[in-house]
């Protein structure tokens, strides 16, 4: 049961993330892709990669 619960979570944090990439109007359309998958992929590592080091920085 907590697993689902933390699958769920993630899993919202991560369509969150990946909408928060393709806003970004400096990004290549190439680059918005390659980031989503990436964060998409690694799940909480990427969220956690790219809210605290990424986002800030394009």
């Amino acid at each position: 049961m907590l697993a689902s619960i933390v699958y769920i979570v993630g899993l919202i944090a991560a369509i969150w993330c990946v909408i928060d990439i393709f806003k970004k109007p400096k990004l290549s359309l190439l680059w918005k892709v390659v980031l989503s998958i990436a964060v998409l992929a690694t799940s909480w590592i990427g969220l956690v990669v790219y809210y605290f080091f990424v986002r800030d920085k394009i």
